[in-house]
């Protein structure tokens, strides 16, 4: 099973070039605490960081690489804060292409061992993310070297990787596969791909007729990285190049990239945008690990954050079934669980302390 039993539902490969990890089929997990103790009936958590590197992005670097292998590609560029770079380095190790990747300054000590275990050649950029001039100009320079014949530029965005992107999808037919009800999704939001991709997913599904409405798909942002869901919630019809502020990693992305389609996709599904603060982030992180069994990165825990708020707000209603999309391991950010862990550690003990720690 893989995101490949949906290919007629998206930009596929032929068959012959299809790479496959195993990727897609996440769990659609329901709340036992968090959503119970703020008074939410169906608050329901979709386990993106089960995928094989860890996150989402491996479903589009499932779709990215195939297409790269039908079009003879051998060499894979990409830019990344961690998770993209962490599949795709996956994936190209599994289709034997060569991957280079451009790493934002920011990016969390695991990812990047990661990327190179797989044996991806990375580098960073000082002040690639934080700096919305300088990731302009390294878009840029990625951009161009992206052109020669055996290369190709893969960033997980629409505007850059529609194929790859175009996989991500696959989320939105999975959950409507799982549940016969949503009402709401939110969904983390960087430079806003995986909530256009799930946007378009639901609206694909009304298309074929597989579904006569679809959910209201609400698009999530650290306040400290406001380029969409601020916009959105005022009623722009565009987002902002802002100064990243905020320390969730993965989601610090200055510049627009997808985020005028995500108004669009939002705003017409019936959702809206939602700006929450980093401290918040960090507590719910710990929550979803002690109360749900849930461990995840700090980004995967900022849709409930807005979910519980909206409900607080009265802008939902609690009896709505709503689903947060959880988007990666906590195994990738060694910083956010030492914070998390705050001053705990693991004793070393004696045979007689063990004997009075077991029975005390």
């Amino acid at each position: 099973m893989s995101i490949w039993r949906f290919a007629d539902w998206f930009d596929a490969s032929a068959v012959d070039y299809r790479i496959t990890l195993g990727e897609g089929n996440t769990p659609l997990v329901r709340s036992r605490s968090v959503g119970p103790r703020a008074g939410i009936e169906n608050l329901w958590f979709k386990l993106e960081s089960v995928n094989p590197s860890g996150s989402y992005k491996d479903r589009f670097a499932a779709a990215a690489i195939s297409d790269m292998l039908a079009r003879g590609k051998t060499r894979c560029l990409a830019t990344s804060s961690g998770n993209t770079g962490s599949a795709l380095a996956a994936y190209c190790a599994a289709a034997a292409l060569r991957c280079d990747i451009a790493i934002v300054e920011t990016a969390p000590d695991g990812k990047l061992k990661q990327m190179m275990a797989y044996g991806a050649n990375i580098f960073r950029v000082r002040g690639f993310g934080p700096d919305p001039r300088v990731t302009s100009e390294v878009f840029e320079l990625l951009n161009a070297a992206g052109k020669s014949a055996e290369c190709m530029l893969q960033i997980s965005g629409y505007a850059f990787s529609s194929v790859g992107m175009s996989g991500v999808q696959t989320i939105a037919y999975e959950l409507a596969e799982q549940s016969s009800r949503i009402d709401h999704v939110f969904v983390p939001a960087g430079g806003g791909g995986l909530t256009l991709a799930i946007a378009r997913g639901f609206r694909k599904l009304q298309q074929i007729s597989r579904a006569t409405i679809g959910p209201a798909v609400h698009c999530v942002q650290p306040s400290g990285n406001d380029t969409i869901a601020g916009p959105l919630r005022t009623g722009q019809n565009a987002g902002r190049v802002v100064q990243c502020q905020t320390q969730v990693s993965g989601l610090q992305v200055p510049t627009v990239i997808d985020g005028n389609e995500v108004i669009v996709e939002c705003r017409g599904s019936g959702g809206n945008g939602h700006l929450v603060d980093d401290t918040a982030v960090w507590e719910m992180q710990r929550r979803l690990t002690r109360e749900e069994g849930i461990f995840c990165e700090p980004a995967g825990a900022v849709a409930a954050v807005a979910a519980l708020q909206a409900v607080q707000d009265r802008e939902i209603t609690p009896h709505s079934t709503i689903v947060c999309i959880v988007t990666g391991s906590g195994f990738k950010d060694e910083v956010s669980l030492n914070r998390m862990l705050d001053t705990n550690t693991c004793p070393m003990l004696d045979a007689s302390q063990a004997r009075a720690w077991l029975l005390k």
